[in-house]
């Protein structure tokens, strides 16, 4: 069994786990005392930089980090990455959100060229050209969460795709695997530096990868579909909004069903080489049908084929037995089918193991708290249900804790798999889908808090 080492700070011993071969095999107890030693180096080092870490540390008279209950203070709500007025968008604020991100950054943003910028996809891209990578996702509301990420994350993205997509897939890098791209991209650097590393560790260098034939979506698409959605609902959108939106989504949805055919022949015509596809069950589902129209299955395709699935269903309402008829239909066996537990809010990926739970790497500290996000639940001797909150070491361009509205039960003692990390069972929920909604109880004070500084 690996335990960090006592050369380097404590944030590097951990984070250098990656590599070992042991990273999802270390009990809890093991690091606790050097993952503390860790975070309380990242306080001292970012108290200054980060306005709102400043202000929770305040807050909670905090001035070092002991143990995990001086620890918990300094956690952000999810909802502290969408706390910016929704009004700044709509009037194209981009000094404003700029000053609003600060509050929540590592690194001062500052001379970001605002010239020509009309829309959020174009503020995004100017913010890259300074050196800030937003991973942003897109709730409900169209209200996205936007989080700060450095060149340096978005390498800890790339190395620790490949790290764990070996451990929870069994392939090795190398492989020479053709590559599937199996649904349409996004414009989110993070999302793409993990696809490029699948394809630098995983694939034939000589094969050109196969992506999904349909322009990728960008962040300022997303949100218009869904704040134009909404508005349709409630009645105040304008009819020239609602016929240009169906225009775009009849011309979108022939994009897709067009890419449907297409990929279903290519990976036909490639079906006898060692496949790696990826891609989210809600695209994988109707292109496997399709693929059995057509004649084939399962004993077509290459018996070490791999997948990388991404995500969850989004919304689509599948038949009960939709995992095992993809997995039937590509020839994917469970030990080769990787899916991972993660979010925008932090870098690390939790791998699903062969029992069907996801894995806790060394330098991720889980911290399963009430209802509320006020409180640490006790210790116990099997599985405890409660919302997950994290403490990432590999994050830069940001604070490393965040309180998730994710409802979760973990468990602390060794898996059925063998390995000793704390596991999380696969039947993640949200808070935010109970009746009465997500009632984390320190959103209001952050929220007020980043409104008023920036």
């Amino acid at each position: 069994m690996s335990t960090p080492t006592r050369t380097g700070s404590a944030v590097s011993r951990l984070t250098a786990m990656i590599d070992d071969k042991d990273r999802y095999d270390v009990p809890p107890g093991d690091l606790l005392a050097t993952q503390l030693e860790a975070a309380n180096d990242l306080f001292r080092d970012r108290l200054a930089k980060i306005p709102l870490l400043e202000n929770r540390a305040a807050e909670g008279g905090i001035t070092s980090v002991r143990s995990r209950e001086e620890l918990l203070p300094l956690l952000f709500a999810h909802t502290a990455y969408k706390s910016y007025p929704e009004g700044w968008l709509a009037e194209k604020k981009w000094d404003r959100l700029g000053r609003w991100l600060a509050t929540i950054s590592t690194h001062e943003v500052k001379d970001v060229d605002l010239d020509g910028v009309t829309n959020i996809d174009g503020w995004l891209g100017a913010l890259e050209q300074s050196g800030h990578y937003l991973c942003c996702s897109s709730g409900t509301t169209g209200k996205s969460a936007m989080m700060n990420s450095t060149k340096a994350d978005l390498e800890w993205n790339r190395k620790e795709a490949m790290s764990s997509f070996a451990w929870g897939s069994g392939s090795v890098i190398g492989d020479n695997r053709m590559m599937f791209g199996l649904g349409p991209g996004t414009t989110v650097a993070r999302n793409n530096a993990i696809r490029d590393a699948l394809i630098e560790g995983f694939t034939d260098p000589d094969t050109e990868p196969f992506m999904y034939p349909v322009p990728p979506i960008s962040i300022g698409q997303i949100t218009g579909m869904v704040v134009l959605r909404k508005a349709i609902a409630d009645g105040t959108a304008r009819p020239a909004e609602i016929a240009e939106f169906e225009a775009t989504s009849a011309t979108r949805q022939k994009l897709m069903d067009d890419a449907r055919t297409i990929s279903a022949e290519a990976l036909l015509k490639a079906r006898k080489r060692k496949l790696l596809l990826s891609g989210m069950y809600a695209n994988l589902y109707p292109l496997a049908q399709l693929v059995r129209e057509l004649g084939f299955s399962g004993k077509d395709f290459h018996p070490e084929n791999t997948i990388y699935i991404g995500g969850g269903l989004k919304g689509a309402t599948l038949p009960d037995d939709y995992r095992e008829y993809i997995a039937e239909t590509f020839n994917l066996s469970p030990e080769r089918t990787f899916q991972m537990y993660g979010m925008q809010e932090m870098n690390a990926a939790m791998p699903r193991c062969r029992a069907q739970r996801y894995h806790v790497p060394a330098w991720l500290m889980l911290l399963l708290l009430d209802e509320s996000g006020e409180n640490l639940l006790p210790a116990s001797d099997g599985e405890v249900e409660g919302r997950a909150a994290f403490f990432d070491l590999s994050v830069n361009g940001r604070w490393n804790g965040v309180i998730s509205g994710d409802k979760i039960v973990a468990d602390y003692n060794p898996c059925a798999c063998g390995s000793r990390s704390p596991s999380i069972r696969d039947n993640i929920g949200r808070y935010a889908d109970q009746p009465g909604g997500d009632k984390i109880s320190c959103s209001g004070t952050t929220d007020a808090y980043v409104r008023g500084i920036s």
